[in-house]
């Protein structure tokens, strides 16, 4: 009787002649999220089997599987050879010492000598037999005990699906570059368009020594929780410190973060285009602060030459964006209480609804190109 996990995947299932591709990427992003760990996986007819581990090992494996993009569920159980006593052994390890049970049996292979009911019956029966603290109960049982009997001579014994993260494999949706501010916004962004299959980078802004150090290790620990989910991350960051410095020495300042928007998103589509990102993701939610509004998108949007702007939160409130952010674990480390970028020079009285001949003529008052120069040669990568 050996220990396994199994693994089952999301919308692989619906994937035409493509299918092999993205199972190929999934098995590989699954492999990167054990690394460490000893370990062997295998597909088995539909799924995915974890073997050959130590049994130390096992909250590790269903925690970093079940944050791979593309598994529907996980379950631990026991994998036998499709032999009823076998079966029975298998039943009883995951049986609990008392309380109501039933057995659900699925039957893939149709030359095994007893239907899926039959299986059922016996294996419920003789529990029953070995324990007098247990009951049946079909309708409303305190757990099931599953039973799997495969094409290949092997059953699958398990109590509990642990439910996961779903979505697609990331790296077959192309390759994103995501604005990590270090707030709530937008960790749950990049984990929202992950989850859809883009591979994510990150780039991040700050005004040292206007903020400090703390905010910057606040946004590193970000990108290592949404690494989590796409079996690693390459964080840039750049300092805009001097274009803040100019635009708050030149310029009106009610103009501020919207100006401060389209130099950040010109060194994104910069940023992008070296390292090969086909998109930019902001955290963006229509309305939420001053700088997201119609005319505050249209300003950044209207810089970019070459790529779409993705904001994936755009019709979100707050509290739904909270809720995702605390379970996808982000939320402590988002609420931390570190001042960014867009804090330094921040107007009493910010415009909401800027015209853009109105912003064309306060940034006339800088030199564009080689203020996004200077910046970008502070360029700071890490990986995680």
């Amino acid at each position: 009787m050996e220990k396994v996990v199994i693994i089952r995947y999301a919308e692989i299932h619906l994937k035409g002649k493509n299918r092999g591709y993205f199972e190929r990427v999934f098995a590989a992003n699954m492999e990167k999220s054990l690394r460490g760990i000893r370990h062997e996986i295998r597909r088995q007819s539909g799924r995915y089997l974890v073997e050959n581990f130590s049994e130390n090992d096992v909250d590790t494996i269903v925690k970093r599987l079940s944050r791979v993009f593309g598994v529907h569920s996980l379950s631990v159980g026991y994998k036998v050879d499709s032999d009823m006593d076998k079966i029975f052994a298998a039943a009883q390890a995951v049986t609990g010492e008392s309380g109501s049970f039933k057995v659900e049996t699925h039957r893939a292979d149709k030359t095994f000598y007893l239907n899926s009911p039959a299986i059922s019956a016996e294996i419920g029966g003789r529990l029953l037999d070995k324990n007098k603290q247990l009951k049946v109960d079909v309708h409303s049982p305190d757990f099931v005990i599953n039973i799997d009997v495969r094409e290949n001579g092997k059953t699958l014994v398990f109590n509990k699906f642990i439910k996961c993260a779903d979505g697609m494999p990331v790296g077959t949706a192309g390759r994103g570059l995501l604005l990590l501010s270090g707030g709530i916004d937008s960790p749950v962004a990049g984990h929202m368009i992950a989850k859809r299959g883009m591979k994510i980078d990150c780039l991040h802004f700050h005004s040292y020594p206007y903020t400090n150090m703390q905010a910057r290790q606040k946004v590193n620990d970000l990108a290592a929780i949404l690494s989590e989910y796409t079996c690693g991350i390459k964080l840039s960051v750049i300092s805009v410190k001097r274009i803040q410095e100019e635009i708050h020495k030149n310029c009106n300042g009610a103009y501020m973060v919207t100006l401060l928007r389209r130099f950040m998103m010109r060194l994104a589509e910069r940023l992008a285009k070296k390292d090969g990102d086909q998109c930019i993701i902001t955290g963006e939610s229509l309305g939420q602060v001053a700088s997201q509004t119609i005319e505050g998108m249209t300003s950044s949007n209207s810089v970019i030459e070459s790529m779409p702007v993705l904001r994936p939160l755009c019709g979100f409130d707050k509290n739904e964006i909270i809720e995702r952010s605390r379970n996808m674990g982000a939320y402590d480390v988002s609420i931390r209480p570190y001042e960014d970028c867009c804090t330094v020079f921040l107007p009493d009285y910010p415009i909401i609804k800027p015209k853009l001949a109105d912003v064309l003529a306060e940034e006339a008052k800088l030199d564009v190109e080689a203020l996004l120069d200077d910046a970008f040669s502070t360029l700071e990568v890490t990986e995680f």
